[in-house]
C-alpha cells in the first residue's frame, strides 16, 4: 500500500457555494459531475495521486467534528489561509509549526461547516 488515503469526499449542503469557495481558497477549478442523485465536484490530481471531491448528496452531511482531511497547502498555507475569511469560511488554527521539521498545520470551517486540514512545509 503506496497511502494510506487513496480517495476523500467531503460532504456539502450547497454545492454551488462550496466549489465557489474551495475554487477560491484553493485557486484551481473543481469539475462538477452529476452521479445519479449525487452531485459531485472533482479535486484536480494525476492519475497516480491521491484525490477527493465535494459530494453533495442526501446521505452526506457536513460536520465540523468528524474525521478530518488535511489538503496540501503547497509551498505555504499562509496564502491560503489569507483567502478562508473573503472566500466565506474562517481560520479555526491559524499556521502552526508541528516541530521537529514536520512543516505546518492550520484549520479552518467551510463554506458548508467542515473543519478541514492544511498541510505545508513553509
Amino acid at each position: 500500500m503506496a497511502n494510506a488515503l487513496n480517495w476523500f469526499e467531503i460532504p456539502v449542503s450547497d454545492f454551488a457555494r462550496a466549489k465557489v469557495f474551495y475554487e477560491a481558497i484553493l485557486q484551481t477549478t473543481i469539475e462538477r459531475m452529476d452521479m445519479g442523485p449525487s452531485i459531485m465536484g472533482m479535486f484536480p490530481g494525476g492519475e497516480n495521486d491521491v484525490s477527493g471531491a465535494l459530494v453533495q448528496d442526501d446521505n452526506c452531511q457536513p460536520s465540523s467534528t468528524g474525521t478530518m482531511v488535511y489538503l496540501n497547502g503547497g509551498e505555504d498555507l499562509a496564502a491560503i489561509l489569507a483567502r478562508v475569511a473573503p472566500a466565506g469560511g474562517q481560520v479555526v488554527v491559524p499556521k502552526t509549526d508541528i516541530g521537529n521539521g514536520f512543516g505546518f498545520f492550520a484549520h479552518f470551517l467551510d463554506s458548508e461547516g467542515n473543519k478541514v486540514g492544511l498541510h505545508s512545509m513553509a
